[in-house]
């Protein structure tokens, strides 16, 4: 009997045991269901009021400064193409080369027509010298010597139309070769080898310059108006360029000329860019984004434009305040600079903005947990991950 009792004592204690195990476990559960998750971390950017030179985008167009429609001079059949089509050439480089053949004969002829009016005029020459003596001693009649004193101005008048047509066929043969006359990239040949080109009618291939080229675009008349630095006390106003397919505006220009008026049918005034493309990336004919200065601000808060949310037709910010909660903050919005997006109204100098990681924040007036970094390198952050996408 005692054996008996004891084991069920023990039996009894590890039971008790086991029972004070299980509810600890539950307790300790229920306190960590009962624990609040921890806040969100956010990426946070104060912003600061800065003076800023506002600028706007404009859709334009790229265009060469020179184009050549290259047109022969003289007639001929085309005898060689001493280009590739698309090359860049230099300035006086051989392009198309006519057959010279006729033209070093008339070459030829009119050295020949050149030195027998020389031989006229020497004779005619000596023959009025002396001419002249005989007429001081009275030895021949003056009728004579007017005769040969006119057949000496004859003679001259003869070498020099012969000397012009020397000229002249020198001139066409060196018209045989089509030449570039200024440096650029080359189209396509419009005509090959052994096809007859006609004088001042033919198109051989068509030419442009490369660098500079012009970036041509238009502004609405109120932005013209407002504008402060496209006035005519401004000089050299600078651009920025990109491409209709990249982000960003890699080619600097200068602003070189202004319309002297507006379209009627647009309504709008048109200005020319000059841009440097020593690499040949701009190519006449394609489209560009334009970016110029048209506003001077002495103050202006900007911030990510990741940062704005729009709620129906109201754009909004999350703000953080004292607690780290994040608040609703409506805002105006205005141009964009530097890749940052002005705001014209609802934001402090100081104000704390939640640029990154927006998604987490479920409802207004949640607490997060702020990682600090600046506007510009979040801006650059969001470039970087749009890249990588």
């Amino acid at each position: 009997m005692t054996t008996f009792a004891l084991r069920n004592v023990k039996q009894l204690g590890a039971l008790g045991l086991l029972l004070a195990l299980v509810a600890g476990c539950d307790a300790q559960g229920e306190e960590a269901a009962a624990a609040p998750p921890p806040a969100p971390a956010v990426q946070v950017a104060t912003v600061s009021a800065r003076e800023v030179t506002l600028w706007d985008t404009f859709t334009g167009r790229v265009a060469a400064p020179e184009t050549v429609a290259l047109r022969p001079r003289v007639s001929g059949y085309i005898d060689r193409v001493a280009f590739t089509e698309g090359e860049l050439v230099k300035q006086g480089d051989v392009l198309f080369v006519i057959d010279q053949r006729p033209y070093q004969a008339r070459l030829q002829m009119a050295a020949a027509e050149l030195e027998r009016a020389r031989s006229q005029l020497q004779l005619s020459d000596r023959e009025a010298k002396r001419a002249e003596q005989l007429w001081e001693r009275r030895a021949i009649s003056r009728e004579e010597l007017e005769q040969r004193s006119a057949a000496r101005a004859i003679a001259r008048a003869g070498v020099n139309s012969a000397q012009a047509a020397l000229d002249n066929a020198k001139l066409d043969l060196a018209y045989t070769e089509v030449k570039a006359p200024v440096g650029g990239r080359m189209g396509r040949a419009e005509i090959t080898r052994g096809n007859l080109a006609t004088a001042d009618s033919t198109l051989l291939a068509t030419l442009v310059s490369v660098d500079p080229m012009y970036v041509y675009f238009e502004s609405d008349q109120q932005t013209a108006d407002n504008n402060p630095y496209t006035s005519a006390e401004q000089s050299a106003v600078p651009v920025k360029v990109g491409l209709a397919n990249t982000q960003d505006y890699p080619h600097n220009g200068q602003l070189d000329f202004v319309d002297n008026q507006f379209n009627a049918a647009t309504g709008t005034l048109q200005y020319r860019a000059v841009v440097a493309n020593p690499q040949g990336l701009l190519r006449p004919g394609q489209f560009a984004r334009v970016q110029m200065p048209v506003a001077a601000a002495s103050k202006a808060i900007l911030i990510d434009q990741k940062a704005v949310l729009t709620d129906q037709d109201r754009r909004y910010v999350y703000v953080l305040d004292e607690q780290n909660q994040a608040t609703r903050r409506f805002v105006q919005t205005g141009r964009r600079m530097d890749g940052l997006l002005v705001i014209r109204e609802g934001l402090a100098d100081g104000d704390r903005v939640v640029v990154n990681g927006l998604q987490k924040i479920a409802f207004p007036g949640m607490q997060v947990a702020p990682e600090p970094v600046a506007m510009a390198s979040a801006e650059r952050a969001n470039a970087i991950a749009q890249n990588s996408l």
